[in-house]
């Protein structure tokens, strides 16, 4: 049985994700050659076209930033394949992180612990991507479903549709930060900083009008949690 790394980074794997980056590549040309084709109709002259390019790049270098920190947590536990793939480009970085933390924990294992074995790997890489699939299954054939019922349920209450998918994500993710809580005192002082940091984050882009500090709030809030546990367990040690 060999180590993890050998099979986070197998050659297979890397084959995928070069698969999907060309697929990726070659989506947006064909996006930004469509564009370039049917502005003129629309009176979206080719300046209009390489500003929009450009504020586009600027506008996505924050959330990008925010990604690469998660990611660099994670290279270690799934490889660089899984974690470009499934984080850098068609996954969410909090979204694949409680998957795997969900599938490595039907194991009684635990991300990064004495338990993540290469069995346990394998269990947490296929749920990301069972979760990521579903996603895109779940979008192409409940789309118009979901639609029709959106509509429908505007006509009766505006405000459910925007308070209902966001009370159950904040309570799968309240869960997972919960059973963390009991382990050790230095849990608790994690959980609670980076808990902090991501409402003061949430604050200041509210009074600042500062959006791009909603996309850094978990990279800054794992960051803080990260040097406060690291920092409580020198202390203990």
């Amino acid at each position: 049985m060999g180590s993890i790394s050998e099979y986070a980074n197998a050659p297979v794997l890397w084959i995928c994700a070069i698969a999907v980056f060309a697929v990726i590549a070659l989506q947006t040309v064909i996006y930004v050659r469509a564009a370039s084709l049917a502005g003129p109709d629309l009176g979206f002259t080719r300046e209009d076209l390489r500003q929009s390019v450009r504020s586009g790049a600027v506008a996505a270098i924050g959330p990008s930033l925010a990604v690469v920190v998660v990611a660099i947590a994670l290279l270690t536990l799934l490889g660089t394949p899984a974690v470009l793939v499934r984080i850098g480009l068609v996954g969410s970085a909090a979204t694949e992180s409680a998957s795997a933390t969900l599938a490595a924990g039907t194991m009684d294992a635990q991300l990064g612990g004495p338990t993540w074995t290469p069995e346990v790997f394998a269990v947490a890489f296929f749920a990301m991507g069972a979760s990521g699939g579903m996603w895109m299954v779940a979008t192409l054939l409940l789309t118009p479903f979901l639609k029709r019922g959106n509509a429908k349920l505007q006509r009766v209450n505006p405000a459910l549709m925007a308070v209902v998918p966001s009370a159950a994500l904040l309570a799968a993710f309240a869960a997972l930060g919960v059973a963390e809580l009991p382990k050790s005192g230095i849990h608790v002082l994690t959980v609670v900083v980076s808990a902090a940091v991501m409402a003061v984050c949430l604050l200041l882009a509210k009074r600042l009008e500062a959006a791009w500090l909603r996309e850094w709030g978990l990279g800054l809030s794992i960051i803080g949690g990260l040097v406060v546990a690291y920092a409580a367990h020198t202390a203990t040690a």
